[in-house]
């Protein structure tokens, strides 16, 4: 009987011991599953940002918002970068078509420039402001034309109906009154004095590199490239980067980096002091130019 009794104790023991070891397996084989499933789930995700990215990649359309769009409530700072950028291009800012004809206004004097370029603010008016009495009053954009820095503070209503009037002639579906708002405020309000900044005869920029260069690396660097390289403007006859810019033009690039480029999703350095401007053109200027 004793015998009887220690056999069914070991037997029961045997047959615990098998349950226990069948429960663990099973236990170990959904686990396994599980991770299974959380690795297939997480390369499905990864499938999925991988496709993401390579729609954006195909599709520059996120970036109309910003080139072309408006916040829902538009800052001062983002007005006048607006304006700047029409006062620079409203064609191009406005995915408009470039107008065919010579400005009516445009002097008879100057047979260097025709057709649309002609209808550009900047044109006339310089990327210093100041027309006939700033860099243009010499070269290829001379018109003898007076600038717009001297009615700074108007009101912009005052600036918009010139824009309207004879001489100017933007109507309506050239420049709507939303826009040319735009460009009222960023003249009555929005321009800088250049020759605070740059050297008028020799177009030195007198800033700090070492900053400017902290900039251009972690903002510029993410479209033109650690060198400046990577956007090329030029032709057969050359290349035409930032660097080149800035070099033969510094008046222009410190309009464009404080307001950006129309039609292009460049940041505008517009809510930063001047001084950072400053800055990043003085670095701007030491990139290569071919």
């Amino acid at each position: 009987m004793k015998y009887l009794i220690a056999s069914l104790l070991a037997l029961s023991m045997c047959v615990g011991a098998y349950a226990d070891e069948k429960d663990h397996k099973e236990k170990s084989h959904q686990e396994d599953q599980h991770h299974d499933d959380d690795d297939h789930k997480d390369r499905h995700h990864d499938d999925d940002d991988d496709n993401h990215r390579k729609k954006q990649l195909h599709s520059e359309d996120y970036h109309k918002e910003y080139t072309f769009g408006e916040p829902i409530v538009p800052t001062m700072d983002w007005i006048f970068s607006s304006g700047g950028r029409l006062y620079d291009n409203w064609m191009t800012a406005q995915e408009k078509d470039e107008v065919e004809t010579t400005h009516p206004s445009w002097p008879k004097s100057n047979t260097k420039k025709s057709g649309a370029v002609t209808w550009r603010c900047k044109s006339c008016h310089g990327w210093d402001y100041k027309g006939i009495k700033g860099k243009y009053a010499s070269g290829s954009y001379a018109t003898g034309i007076t600038g717009i820095f001297d009615v700074q503070g108007n009101h912009p209503d005052l600036l918009v109906a010139i824009l309207r009037n004879s001489t100017h002639q933007y109507t309506e579906e050239m420049i709507s009154d939303k826009m040319s708002k735009r460009i009222g405020h960023f003249i009555a309000y929005g321009l800088h004095d250049t020759d605070d900044h740059i050297d008028r005869k020799t177009g030195d920029v007198v800033g700090d590199a070492a900053r400017g260069a902290a900039y251009f690396q972690n903002v510029c660097a993410a479209c033109h490239g650690f060198q400046g390289t990577q956007l090329d403007w030029g032709d057969d006859d050359g290349h035409n980067y930032v660097g080149t810019e800035a070099n033969a033009n510094p008046w222009e690039v410190l309009h464009k980096l404080r307001n950006g480029h129309p039609g292009h999703e460049m940041v505008s350095m517009r809510p930063f002091s001047m001084k950072v401007a400053v800055d990043l053109l003085t670095y701007v200027k030491t990139l290569p130019e071919k």
